[in-house]
């Protein structure tokens, strides 16, 4: 049974960097799209990013453009979340999720939770002002 554990969260002053790792086991990653997203409290999760399953298409939420970057690293089995210039607003539970579909990318639906079936439990990004 595959699992995607995110690790690399934590307590960052506003300004500050972190990376995000999503390592995924038991099972086929290479031939998946993968997406990170991300839920503060009290809101509905929402889009971050996501990467195809070879890496060559990328797609961002507006409000991380410039500042967040998915990368993916297939003889790894992990996809990362690099993040700079961390806002407050960034704080939220952030987890990462494979596409439900084998060699599919679609950057106008990869925002859409629902075309991912596969999710990890999350790891918790603060960022204090």
């Amino acid at each position: 049974q595959v699992q995607l554990v995110e690790s690399g969260g934590g307590l960052v002053q506003a300004g500050g960097s972190l990376r995000l790792s999503c390592a995924a086991s038991g099972g086929t990653f290479s031939t998946y799209a993968m997406g990170w997203f991300r839920q503060a409290p009290g809101k509905e999760r929402e889009f971050v990013a996501a990467i195809s399953w070879s890496g060559s298409s990328t797609s961002y939420a507006d409000s991380v453009k410039g500042r967040l970057t998915i990368s993916r690293d297939n003889a790894k089995n992990t996809v990362y979340l690099q993040m700079i210039s961390l806002k407050p607003e960034d704080t939220a539970l952030y987890y990462c999720a494979r596409h439900s579909r084998r060699g599919y990318y679609d950057s106008s639906a990869c925002w859409d939770p629902m075309e991912y079936d596969l999710w990890g439990q999350g790891t918790q990004v603060t960022v204090s002002s």
